[in-house]
């Protein structure tokens, strides 16, 4: 399908420009000494006081050209495997939300880790979704084990791509042996790497981290799975206008992008972003604001100038609640982001500017997801679709139902869709007088009463359990109320 455009081919150009500009004269603030020396090594500026890093045009140009056009997210069923953008559009969780809407409760309240066993088994069993990140935080991870109390119920009832994060490189090394006992060995996991991690390396305005900066490069190292994200916020961290947040953010995404070719020349990465514009009444998050889909659009334009896969977190909303305000938002910005050329959209489950999953909105976030797809799959065009013969037959005043060129469609050119009601009024109110949340809560209550093994075997689990002794139980069950 032909792409959205927000900008003219001059203005991409002009954004390039000033993205050079900004890395070649201003520069960044390089908090890793291993990076600060991999940029020295391959050709930057660096200021041993100060440690802001300057890259040379003709660096970022060399590095820029050895990006690759593709990504692969695998799951350790290998029919989830996507690649991007062959692939697009897909649909990934939100991720790491530090509260949960209680299934049962309704209530707002710390998640757990038992939370995360039951949302993974929800993303495995809907359709549209493609990638699990790990939704939420887990309030009872024990000491040391931040990451392995979230990821390891995600690999337990989840066998679709999963997308993770860590904290340093001591939860690195601890998630990797968790790695390597599901896959059987080492060798096995580099075969078929069924973990695509994730990080925020660049911290607006033009700063990389200490921590995150390191994991990107460890695992580039390795020739892992390993993307970053760059989140700026104009108004805040970056100037309060699109035109200038989108060249600050153009120039933090060529800097990671330029660090990971650097380490290992061909390391596959996404054009990922996470933009925003503040709302300066309050200084809030606008999260779900429609320049949010904007910018989306707009990065989309400059990931293709590079030959990139791109994406991002998209369809957010500041409500707290299912309403037309979550609709709208949600809605407004990833249409923006479909027929702007997107690949990935990190677009489920979450409320609240990204702070609590809701397992409706997961389930509602589906369908809109399925949407999406439908956009993207477009409209097939040929002698036989245009179908003047069959008007000709049906002839002015006539029906098409009962024709073989309808019947042949009817379950494949237009979707089905399951929540959304299209029933006459009286008949809805015969049914419930059911909202599109209620009927999401009928379904998050069907797949999860549904009673469901652990997707690892009984030897994975004890290999597990012989690493970690005081990892959670990661049992699947319905939250008990309090």
């Amino acid at each position: 399908m032909a792409f959205a455009t927000l900008l003219t081919d001059d203005q991409v150009k002009r954004t390039h420009e000033a993205s050079l500009e900004i890395l070649e004269n201003i520069g960044l603030l390089v908090r890793n000494e291993k990076a600060r020396s991999i940029f020295f090594k391959h050709g930057a500026k660096v200021d041993p006081d100060s440690h802001i890093v300057k890259l040379p045009r003709a660096v970022t140009e060399k590095y820029i050209k050895v990006l690759r056009p593709t990504f692969t997210f695998r799951g350790r069923d290998p029919k989830f495997d996507k690649t991007i953008p062959k692939d697009s559009p897909v649909i990934v969780t939100g991720s790491s939300a530090p509260d949960i809407i209680d299934p049962i409760t309704g209530k707002e309240r710390r998640a757990r880790s038992d939370d995360i066993a039951r949302i993974a088994h929800l993303i495995n069993e809907l359709p549209a979704y493609d990638m699990f990140s790990i939704s939420t935080l887990a309030d009872d991870a024990p000491p040391g084990q931040f990451t392995l109390a979230r990821l390891y119920p995600a690999i337990k009832y989840c066998v679709k791509p999963i997308r993770n994060t860590t904290k340093d490189m001591d939860d690195i090394q601890a998630i990797m042996k968790l790695l390597y006992a599901v896959a059987g060995s080492k060798e096995a996991y580099f075969e078929h790497p069924f973990v695509t991690h994730h990080y925020c390396p660049v911290v607006s305005p033009l700063t990389m981290d200490q921590l995150s900066t390191e994991a990107i490069i460890y695992f580039s190292e390795l020739g892992l799975p390993v993307y970053p994200t760059i989140v700026p916020n104009a108004g805040l961290t970056s100037p309060m206008s699109m035109a200038g947040t989108l060249a600050q953010g153009n120039a933090e995404f060529l800097a990671a992008a330029v660090l990971m070719q650097m380490v290992h020349e061909g390391t596959p990465t996404i054009y990922a972003s996470l933009p925003t514009v503040a709302d300066m009444r309050t200084g809030a998050y606008a999260s779900g604001g429609i320049e949010c889909g904007m910018l989306h659009m707009a990065f989309a334009q400059m990931a293709r100038f590079y030959n990139v896969p791109c994406g991002g977190y998209i369809g957010l909303t500041n409500s707290k609640v299912n309403d037309a305000q979550m609709g709208y938002e949600t809605g407004m910005s990833v249409v923006e982001g479909i027929l702007g050329g997107m690949d990935m959209f990190n677009m489920g489950g979450l409320l609240d500017a990204l702070k609590a999953f809701n397992f409706a909105k997961a389930v509602i976030d589906d369908e809109i997801a399925q949407m999406l797809k439908r956009v993207k799959r477009g409209i097939t065009f040929n002698e036989e679709e245009l179908a003047v013969d069959v008007i000709a037959k049906v002839k002015p005043g006539g029906s098409f139902l009962m024709e073989p060129h309808t019947v042949k469609r009817m379950k494949t050119e237009a979707l089905l869709t399951k929540l959304a009601d299209r029933d006459a009024r009286p008949i809805w109110e015969k049914k419930g007088s059911l909202d599109i949340e209620a009927h999401a809560k009928l379904k998050v209550n069907e797949i999860l009463s549904h009673h469901t093994e652990s997707l690892l075997s009984e030897e994975q689990e004890a290999q597990i359990r012989s690493e970690f002794k005081d990892l959670i139980p990661g049992m699947l069950a319905m939250p008990q109320p309090q």
